[in-house]
This record gives C-alpha cells, sequence and structure tokens, in this order.
C-alpha cells in the first residue's frame, strides 16, 4: 500500500467503505453487489468473507418461532371460514320454512296465521273446510302460497348464479345482469306486453317470449365475445355490458312507442321486478330449472376453486378454464332466462347474497353454494312479503326494495372488508 493513503473502513481494501461505497480516489460509482459477495442489491448483509461490514459479521437472522395456540385470522381475508357450514345451512333451511308460512299469512286481506295453518293443513291432507273459508282457501292456496314459493325460487336462482358469474367473469362487482341476458328477456317480454305479440301462446306469451329472446341474447353476446384465444373474461363483461345498454335502448323505445298506458306500467312493473303473475303453473319449470343449474354448480365446486386461482394454476390442476367458462355461461343464462322470464329483472340478489356468504363461510365454492341459495330465497321471500304490504292496496317492484336493502348493505360491506374489495391495490 502507498504510504499516506488512507485504509477503507471495510478492512484491507481501501476503496471500499461501510456501506460497499468507493472512497475518494475511485469516483465511479457504487460498487457492484457482485464485489461484495451478494447475489443482488436487496439480499442481507450475509455476504462473501471478509467483504461484509463490521456490524454484520457473526450474526445470525432471527429465528421466526411459530406463535402458541391457534392464529388469529386477519379480519379482512376473504378466505377465512368464520361460522360452521352445516348448522347455518339446517339454520337459513328452517328459517326459510317458517318464512314460507309468514308470506303466505301477510297481505293486504286479513287472514290470520292460525286460520292459515289450518287452510294449509287442510289443502295437504284434504280436509273438509266451511263455506265461508272457500275465498280465504283460494287466496292462500292460488294467490298467496305460489307467489312466495316462487319467490324463494327466484332468489335461490339468483344468487347460485351471482356465485357462477363471479367465478366466470372473477370481478367480485359481477351479477347475473352483467351479461346482458336480463335485458335481452326484457325486449322480449315488452313486446308481448305493449305490442301483444305472441297472443296465441296466452298466459305464457310473456314468460316464453322473455325466456326466447333471453336465450338470443346469450347467443349473441357468446358470440360476440368469443375469440381464437377462447372466451376471456374480460371480453365477456365488456360484450355483456355493451349489448345490455342496447337492449335498454330498445326497451325504452318500445315503452314510450307504445300508446297504451296500462301495458306501459305493466311493463314498468315487470322491468323493475314483479312476483305479481305468479301461478303453480310457472313454479315447476322454474324449481326444476334451478335445481338443476344448482347441482351442476355444486358437482364444479372443485374446478370453480381452481378457476379462481387464475387460469395458468388451474390448467396445472387439470381444469380447462375455457371450457369451464362455457359451461357457467350456458348453465347461467339458461337459469337467468327462466328467472327472469317468471319474475322480471330483480337486481341487486345476485350480487350481494354471494358476499353476504363468503363472510359467514369462507369462499370455498362447495360451502357458498349451499348457504347463498339459502340466503337468496329467504331475502327475497322477505322482500316481496314487504312490497305488498307497505302500501296495501298498492304493490310496489320487488327490484326497488332490493335496490334500496342492497345499496347501503353492499357500501357498508366494502367498508368493512375493503382489502377483500380491491383497496390499496
Amino acid at each position: 500500500m502507498l504510504p499516506g493513503r488512507p485504509r477503507g473502513k471495510s478492512g484491507g481494501n481501501p476503496a471500499l467503505t461501510r456501506n460497499g461505497e468507493r472512497g475518494p480516489y475511485q469516483p465511479y460509482g457504487p460498487v457492484s453487489p457482485i464485489a461484495l459477495g451478494r447475489r443482488n442489491p436487496d439480499d442481507s448483509p450475509r455476504t462473501a468473507r471478509g467483504t461484509a461490514p463490521r456490524h454484520a459479521r457473526g450474526r445470525r437472522p432471527p429465528r421466526r418461532t411459530p406463535a402458541r395456540g391457534k392464529a388469529r385470522p386477519a379480519v379482512n381475508d376473504p378466505l377465512v371460514r368464520r361460522t360452521p357450514t352445516l348448522p347455518l345451512a339446517v339454520g337459513l333451511a328452517a328459517a326459510l320454512l317458517l318464512s314460507l308460512v309468514c308470506g303466505v299469512a301477510f297481505g293486504s286481506s286479513g287472514i290470520g296465521l292460525p286460520r292459515v295453518l289450518r287452510l294449509l293443513g287442510a289443502g295437504l291432507t284434504g280436509g273438509r273446510l266451511e263455506a265461508e273459508e272457500a275465498a280465504a282457501y283460494a287466496i292462500v292456496w292460488e294467490i298467496r302460497l305460489p307467489r312466495t314459493v316462487l319467490a324463494a325460487v327466484v332468489g335461490a336462482g339468483l344468487a347460485a348464479c351471482g356465485v357462477a358469474v363471479q367465478a366466470l367473469v372473477r370481478n367480485a362487482l359481477a351479477d347475473p345482469f352483467v351479461l346482458g341476458i336480463s335485458s335481452g328477456g326484457a325486449v322480449g317480454a315488452n313486446a308481448v306486453l305493449l305490442f301483444g305479440a305472441f297472443a296465441s301462446l296466452g298466459v305464457w306469451a310473456v314468460s316464453v317470449s322473455a325466456f326466447g329472446s333471453a336465450l338470443a341474447a346469450m347467443a349473441l353476446v357468446y358470440l360476440a365475445a368469443r375469440t381464437a384465444f377462447g372466451l376471456t373474461p374480460l371480453r365477456l363483461v365488456l360484450t355483456g355490458t355493451a349489448l345490455s345498454y342496447g337492449f335498454s335502448a330498445a326497451t325504452t323505445l318500445m315503452v314510450f312507442a307504445a300508446d297504451r298506458g296500462e301495458a306501459a306500467r305493466d311493463a314498468m312493473m315487470w322491468l323493475l321486478g314483479s312476483l305479481g303473475g305468479a301461478t303453480w303453473g310457472s313454479v315447476p319449470i322454474a324449481a326444476l330449472t334451478v335445481l338443476a343449474g344448482l347441482a351442476h354448480l355444486a358437482c364444479a365446486a372443485g374446478r370453480l376453486d381452481a378457476l379462481a386461482m387464475g387460469d395458468e394454476t388451474s390448467a396445472s390442476l387439470g381444469v380447462d378454464p375455457d371450457r369451464l367458462r362455457r359451461e357457467l355461461f350456458v348453465v347461467t343464462a339458461a337459469v337467468t332466462g327462466t328467472v327472469v322470464a317468471v319474475s322480471g329483472a330483480i337486481g341487486f340478489v345476485g350480487l350481494l347474497v354471494p358476499h353476504l356468504a363468503r363472510m359467514l363461510v369462507g369462499a370455498g365454492h362447495r360451502r357458498v353454494l349451499l348457504v347463498a341459495p339459502l340466503a337468496g330465497a329467504l331475502l327475497l321471500v322477505w322482500v316481496d312479503i314487504a312490497s305488498r304490504t307497505l302500501l296495501a292496496p298498492a304493490e310496489l317492484p320487488v327490484g326497488v326494495f332490493t335496490a334500496v336493502l342492497g345499496v347501503p348493505v353492499f357500501l357498508l360491506m366494502m367498508r368493512r372488508r375493503g382489502q377483500a374489495f380491491g383497496a390499496g391495490r
């Protein structure tokens, strides 16, 4: 070493200071991390022998020891399973049965709960009734009971479709109506209500026309969103949203073009969702379609969990994401089209209920698909009760109540569970 030349703080190398910077005699910037023995600049100061700073020599990184007892889950973790699934499902089923009885008992005409139970028992067992009970019997069995049962079926179908659509497009803000199917069904229903199309079908004209136009909208969305690379979530959402605006514009034009005031009111009621036209004839078709869709989704629950991890991960697990998306699209479109055909466009159930189910039982689709349909059925039964009793004898659209109830609840959930909804990302 030349006399008078200062020694650096890194031992025998006068060019290195403690922080690995070059000294005043070699002004060419910082030393390469490889020269310090580091694999990259972000590595810890465990470097090559003789080049590590003094304060880092001989030290070991602190050992992480597992905490005693069970680790406490994060509050905003959407994957945490909080409530036992089976007891919760049994409780929801019991509450749903009780709500069905209440839905039959509550209405504009005063029929008490004991009388309703007696009429229900007489209808189930074939017992005799007094002559003055004939009108009440008809109200219970021909008006209120099919309407309440249909409300439960529609709520279960919308909730299940909400779970499927959110898995399909991997978006927490998706619902069954984001694909444009409900708007397409509205075009067919309004063609019947406003212009008398398909009048030869009689009482089935609205339902058949709405279902047919919903399936046509499904085919149009699929063909427009399909690419050579498959059915991507982004193209599916964008295509469904764009066509939904087009269908809504066509429906609005039909309402303004019609010169029948009462028909326009019926069309608006249908657009906002209404169960006033429920009959026993519409219940079996809707119930069978919803049950078939639920069965298919339950069988695909494991594949839905894999799809939630991303396309590459699901493919590595043996799941074809493009094929699964096609299945989900067809099942969701069929169930949504059937539900829209019998009840109109009822929003917010398919968006709100899946999030509530995940908050209770976690994000596993097998558990969510057990809880969400029961919760959706329970919710829509009570919403229907409120829509026909608050301003009785007038009836309000069901979709208005679901929006009034869903908006504040959803905002509250988003505020309390911000990370699960993308806060800070």
